[in-house]
């Protein structure tokens, strides 16, 4: 259950955390089984299936044993299902052993023979002191008549089964006949005996065992037909006799591409893992790479790419990486391969922009997928990469997407065009030059069905009016109306759009005639003749008799040439958000009029015109013709023009005609200065140390270099001379993320250094023994609460005295959420047959490691605020006593981006609101709304706002900001 309880950490801090049902749900959920279900779900989501199964009892046991000792291979197939599924759950079943060895060990039935192997693998081989148990010596000839089976599916499946034995005393009679299967005619025996002298040569005695294995790997490698037996002879060599391995690649260059894909991939393995310990080699296997982006593999071109960026900087090889990604974007279907390549491209597109921007156009054809994920990043891409030489073609490439929106073959049309929208009008502010080629165009879809798409068009074409005053003519005729014939014009339109008055006729019934009605209507002037129009809902006409006034009902359709527009039919549907801007705009041409006409009469013509069609609006958002009457805020706004058409200001007219437009202004002002300020904070910063070496390039011997290897040279000088560099971090910083395990009077000491990565944490953890004694099956045993996951199995380990060893684990990440590790290292020693348990300290995982400031558009923001389901809501309990230094604490605790402009928090008004904005690692948005007020004792109130689509990411921010706010947490 989600209780008060558990969301409360500091005393008197209340934290409201809410499910806020999506409106388009069937059967929307309380907030209480909300929560409690999500919470429930959230928290068994990592959770192991658990299976019941009765445990080894006698009469279990004896029912396998009778089942085990029958002729049926079938009934022994079931028998050791059960066997190993009691091993499983924790069962040892010694009693059954000997059954085993009787009647299983001779079966000819595969299956059975394969379960065998599976029950061997699970049982305990050593005693209590680690020696092997007598028994096993019994299935060392089992396992070497396997070895010699004339059928290769039981000696493969044998070889694959001595991967997994660790015991030197079962393993040693059988490595003849292991070694006697690498020279097997079937390639399944050859590539298990592989893995397995694979295997036997890196325990801790097997260099003994096997003291020339190397040399019998590297002559099977040199005669080896079958792919997958090479690659595994090259992987043992890659990993246990390196030098081997890099002569025999570098014998057989002219090979590689012609090898097969899971040899390739080892091959570059080695590649990367050579080149980083000696960056001086790098030339020569650069030519292997380059080499490998021509194969059909597209796993290895892939690779290829990658390890080309990671070990060169020269413009050849960054060229042919981009080229290679772009082809991939192109030849592959799956979308996830195509983000992970959209997200390769990202990185050089930081790194190497001035390349990166030959490749824009190719880069464009990603486009083609209708996956509207890969469009959105491959127009982030493309929008980075814009410059004065291909600006026209990219704009002309996004005028013919969006002429293809407009076939309606898909469902999503509307979303994709108000993409390629937004990317024109980021193109137009960078290059107001091709401004003009779209903004016509794109003015066709002012009425366009999806709302956002035409909301993003008047935002476009609001701006580029302001910033081109040559355009303004071509484009609208309201806003920026200055002569006396266009704000003439432009009152004209609108009332042409508005239709005739009124807006609509009450019905009339003989004894409820409103007679202030009827005279407000002759006040009005309108005029009804005996047959005269009554306006419906849906903005068509019906004619009503003055004779049939008494009596009338339910007025009739008729075909009109009255000239109405959509703007009335709009208006007739109770839209008076569009009818207070339309007051709003009327008001400010008659303002202008005032300026620009010298005729008075016309002045006071147009005044009384204007007052008409406002109080029109305002009769009709009153009457009961609507389902619902006009909202108090349109209502002000109208009244409001009322006022300022009847009693006209010197220095109101000033703030609508100037003042507003300035304002205006100064919001693309401040917009623009952020977009620079982004463009700078995503450029490298460069340093240079006065001792820094510097090679010069045209000093050094070029003789058998190739073109590749120059480049590169000259890329290396360059840095070092500008000092570009990647900042490694600070060195406090580093020691903060070493965190105690164990106590200093523990026997085991422990503590490990934390790497966070973005998909994955790993843990390296330094153990020592600070007793005299031998640690033996040391097992570092580590659980996770939270979306993590730990990917591999403890070990055990045998630790000297006052000795120290290095374990590493990986966690998965898959979320952004507080996760905590927690576990502990049990040990024996030679006098205590009991374990020994250490508890360890838990590690909570920061999610300010996954979070990242991001910038959105207000109205993004604003649709993710009214989407998002989870909201958690924490008071403002802080020492801090200014409102800006109190934001500025919270930006900084919780590495968010501020999104209100800084001109919006100017002044001083006792109060402050501002909207911060961030984004994971694994694309969730966190929203947060921060609102004080200083009140008379000079202390802070207010609440801080947290939504976002997951619970997880709502409550660790929540946690987060509830221990900082403070302020000296």
């Amino acid at each position: 259950m989600c209780s008060q309880e558990s969301l409360d950490v500091v005393p008197h801090v209340r934290r409201d955390l809410r499910y806020r049902p999506s409106p388009n749900l069937p059967t929307p959920r309380t907030v209480t089984q909300a929560a409690s279900s999500s919470l429930s779900e959230n928290m068994e989501k990592s959770c192991s299936l658990l299976v019941h199964f009765d445990k080894g009892t006698p009469a279990l046991a004896n029912e396998i044993k009778g089942s085990l000792e029958g002729n049926d291979d079938t009934a022994k197939v079931d028998a050791m299902k059960k066997a190993i599924m009691l091993l499983l759950n924790g069962e040892t079943l010694p009693q059954l052993f000997l059954t085993i060895i009787r009647y299983v060990l001779p079966s000819e039935d595969h299956t059975v023979q394969k379960l065998l192997l599976l029950y061997l693998e699970n049982i305990e081989k050593t005693d209590s002191k680690g020696k092997i148990l007598p028994e096993m010596i019994l299935i060392c000839q089992n396992l070497r008549n396997n070895l010699q089976h004339p059928n290769e599916y039981i000696r493969g499946v044998t070889l694959r089964f001595l991967h997994r034995i660790c015991e030197i005393e079962i393993i040693e009679p059988l490595i003849p006949s292991i070694l006697a299967n690498l020279e097997h005619r079937n390639p399944f025996v050859r590539r298990n005996a592989i893995l397995a002298v694979n295997a036997i040569y890196k325990l801790p005695q097997g260099d003994h065992l096997l003291v020339d294995a190397p040399e019998m790997i590297e002559k099977v490698l040199s005669t080896e037909a079958d792919q997958s037996a090479k690659r595994n002879a090259f992987l043992m060599l890659y990993t246990c006799a390196q030098d081997r391995a890099i002569n025999y690649l570098l014998t057989h260059v002219d090979k590689v591409s012609d090898w097969g894909e899971p040899l390739q991939m080892v091959v570059l393995d080695l590649i990367r893992k050579v080149c980083r310990t000696n960056k001086g080699e790098k030339g020569k296997y650069i030519k292997i790479i380059i080499s490998l982006l021509n194969v059909s593999s597209a796993a290895v071109i892939f690779e290829c790419a990658g390890t080309l960026v990671s070990l060169s900087s020269a413009p050849t090889a960054i060229r042919a990486a981009s080229s290679t990604y772009c082809q991939l974007l192109v030849t592959q279907s799956d979308n996830n391969v195509k983000l992970i390549v959209l997200d390769r491209l990202d990185e050089l597109k930081s790194s190497h922009r001035d390349i990166m921007v030959d490749m824009i156009m190719d880069v464009l054809r990603a486009l083609s997928s209708p996956n509207h994920d890969i469009r959105r990043k491959t127009l982030d891409i493309v929008l980075d990469l814009i410059t004065p030489r291909n600006i026209n073609e990219v704009v002309l490439t996004l005028k013919k997407e969006v002429v293809k929106t407009q076939s309606g073959e898909l469902e999503k049309d509307g979303e994709y065009r108000q993409m390629l929208i937004q990317a024109i009008h980021s193109c137009a502010v960078k290059f107001p030059e091709v401004a003009g080629t779209v903004v016509h165009m794109l003015m066709d879809f002012l009425g366009d069905s999806n709302v956002a798409s035409a909301m993003d068009v008047v935002v476009f074409v609001r701006e580029i009016i302001e910033t081109n005053p040559k355009l303004r003519v071509s484009i609208v005729t309201s806003e920026y109306c200055l002569s006396l014939s266009e704000v003439e014009s432009g009152i004209t339109v609108i009332k042409q759009c508005l239709g005739d008055l009124p807006f609509y006729l009450a019905s009339e019934d003989g004894d409820n005639t409103n007679e202030s009605s009827r005279r407000s209507q002759q006040v009005n002037s309108i005029t009804v003749s005996s047959k005269r129009p009554a306006i419906l809902a849906d903005g068509t006409y019906a004619t009503q008799s003055a004779a049939s006034e008494t009596a009338f009902s339910t007025p009739t359709l008729v075909h009109t040439t009255l000239n109405s527009g959509n703007l009335r039919s709009l208006l007739l549907t109770g839209d008076f958000f569009l009818g207070a801007v339309v007051a709003c705009t009327l008001t400010r041409l008659v303002l202008r009029l005032t300026a620009v006409q010298t005729l008075k009469f016309e002045v006071n013509k147009s005044t009384t015109q204007v007052l008409l069609i406002i109080v029109s609006m305002l009769q009709l958002g009153q009457s009961s013709f609507l389902p619902h009457p006009i909202d108090n805020d349109s209502y002000d706004r109208i009244v409001v023009c009322i006022r300022l058409l009847c009693n006209p200001d010197e220095q109101i007219k000033k703030i609508w005609l100037q003042s507003c437009r300035e304002s205006f202004v100064q919001m693309l002002v401040e917009k623009q200065q952020q977009e620079t300020e982004e463009i700078k904070a995503k450029a490298q910063v460069l340093h240079a140390q006065p001792d820094d070496l510097i090679d010069f390039y045209h000093l050094k011997s070029r003789k058998g270099m190739s073109q590749l290897e120059l480049e590169d040279e000259v890329q290396d000088d360059l840095k070092r001379a500008t000092g570009e560099f990647v900042n490694q971090g600070d060195p406090a910083n580093k020691l903060s993320r070493i965190l105690q395990l164990t106590g200093f009077s523990d026997p085991v000491y422990a503590e490990a250094y934390v790497t966070v990565h973005h998909y994955d944490i790993i843990l390296d953890v330094t153990i020592i023994n600070r007793t005299k004694e031998t640690l033996q099956n040391l097992c570092l045993e580590l659980a996770t609460m939270g979306d993590l996951k730990l990917v591999e199995r403890p070990q055990n380990y045998t630790l000297a005295p006052e000795s120290s060893k290095q374990i590493k684990a990986n966690i998965k990440v898959s979320s952004t959420e507080t996760g905590v590790i927690f576990g502990n290292i049990v040990y024996e020693t030679s006098n205590v047959l009991e374990r020994n348990v250490v508890v360890l300290n838990d590690i909570h995982i920061d999610i300010m490691d996954y979070i990242s400031p991001a910038v959105c558009s207000d109205t993004a923001y604003r649709s993710m605020w009214a989407e998002f389901e989870w909201e958690n809501k924490v008071a403002v309990n802080t020492v801090i006593q200014d409102e800006k230094e109190f934001l500025d604490h919270i930006i900084n605790s919780t590495n968010m981006k501020c999104l209100t402009p800084p001109s919006a928090l100017e002044g001083y008004c006792g109060f402050l609101a501002a909207n911060l904005y961030a984004k994971s690692v694994f694309g969730e948005d966190a929203l947060v709304n921060l609102s004080v007020e200083k009140q008379a004792d000079g202390k802070l109130s207010g609440y801080i706002r947290i939504r976002s689509k997951t619970q997880g990411i709502a409550l660790s921010l929540g946690d987060k900001i509830t221990l900082k706010q403070k302020g000296g947490a």
